[in-house]
């Protein structure tokens, strides 16, 4: 039985209940379905991994790292920096290993945003951005990102920027629309935040998945925009751990000093064996060097795929989606066409409503390519049988 309390509770989050990826979760369960929503691998990481964290577990490696990170894991991701985007960061002062890219958007968020501040970000977006904001006493300030290409309007950024604005979050390539950011795009946020105190927050977990040849332009290989950003990535998503939870973020030291400050009472350190292992393991720059073709393979596989199917896919630049329209066969809501698809398909989705706080329904799905090939033949088939309603 559970226990009742005479406490009244005053919610910070009270619009935050159940959502949608929990309704989906229950439905895909029942019907086991094929999963084609969640953003993480469903195949093994490199056994060279597991082997790291067994060693340093073995070794005594047990007890917390120091507060920022294992000095040779940041000197290794200074120096990856360094060599992939040209901008150099002490990693005494400069580079902080996080218990999660989550952990680390939230100390930067909650480090340098002050009640009554404003927070731009774009929506359609990863969903705790604006409960992070919230939760500091702030304004998250939503911007609809331009369909079909999911571009950014810049010339609504700076009509949007207000004396209370204190930081943009940008996150390239984009969960859950698969575009990247181009160079245009850094000039032009590097415009609206010149002679400004605004911090850019740039989640950047899909760096090192960037397809058709195209370079990732990220904060780090503009030097304006890396004086007044923080950037955050992840281990987990690169190496396809994502339940080992650590990741890093990169500021200038005055800002970083900031984060730290929220950090060091919200984990302390991250992990202590798979911060040996990720050390050990990114000695080899081809580790990571190899995930834009890796995943490049998978996400052409599903294209051709679903090449006779009756939806219509959307380019995808980078990460680990694809969207997938299919207004023009369906009346149906997004999430409607969801729950269909789990009950009479059996594979699971993502309606695209679930990454915008006013419900926007666009009739689009978003697609996870990051599986193994059986799992994406399966997904496949069951989607090209979809019948219209």
């Amino acid at each position: 039985m559970a226990i009742q309390t005479p406490v009244q509770q005053r919610s910070k989050l009270p619009d935050v209940g159940t959502t949608i990826f929990t309704v989906i979760g229950q439905l895909s369960a029942q019907h086991k379905a094929i999963n084609l929503s969640q953003g993480a691998p469903n195949f093994p990481c490199d056994p060279k991994l597991v082997a790291g964290v067994t060693k340093a577990m073995q070794e005594g490696h047990n007890q917390y790292a120091p507060m920022t990170g294992l000095a040779s894991l940041k000197q290794l991701i200074a120096d990856k920096v360094a060599s992939l985007y040209g901008a150099e960061y002490d990693p005494a002062e400069e580079v902080l290993v996080t218990a999660s890219a989550s952990e680390g958007l939230y100390s930067a968020i909650g480090g340098l945003v002050h009640p009554g501040d404003e927070v731009i970000y774009f929506e359609p977006s990863f969903d705790s951005y604006a409960p992070i904001v919230r939760l500091q006493g702030a304004k998250p300030v939503a911007l609809k990102l331009s369909l079909p290409d999911f571009t950014v309007d810049w010339d609504e950024v700076r009509a949007a920027i207000t004396p209370r604005t204190r930081m943009i979050i940008v996150n390239t390539p984009h969960n859950p629309s698969g575009q990247v950011f181009s160079a245009h795009d850094l000039e032009m946020l590097a415009a609206v935040t010149r002679d400004t105190d605004i911090v850019i927050l740039s989640d950047e977990v899909y760096e090192h998945i960037v397809f058709d040849g195209k370079k990732h332009h990220g904060m780090a290989t503009h030097p304006q925009l890396a004086e007044r950003s923080v950037i955050v990535s992840s281990f987990g998503k690169t190496f396809h751990v994502t339940g080992w939870r650590v990741g890093y973020c990169l500021a200038p030291a005055a800002l970083m000093d900031e984060i730290c400050k929220v950090h060091q009472f919200l984990m302390f350190s991250a992990d202590t064996p798979m911060q040996y292992a990720f050390a050990d393991y990114m000695s080899d720059p081809q580790t990571y060097l190899s995930l834009a073709a890796f995943y490049q393979r998978k996400r052409d596989l599903m294209q051709s795929l679903l090449a006779d199917s009756p939806f219509e896919l959307l380019p995808s630049g980078g990460s680990f989606f694809l969207l997938a329209r299919f207004g023009h066969f369906s009346d149906e809501s997004d999430s409607e066409m969801v729950k269909r698809l789990i009950t009479d398909y059996g594979v699971a989705t993502i309606p695209l409503s679930a990454f915008y706080t006013d419900g926007t329904d666009n009739k689009i799905i978003r697609l996870s390519f990051a599986k193994d090939e059986a799992t994406l033949r399966a997904g496949a088939e069951a989607l090209c049988r979809v019948k219209p309603r």
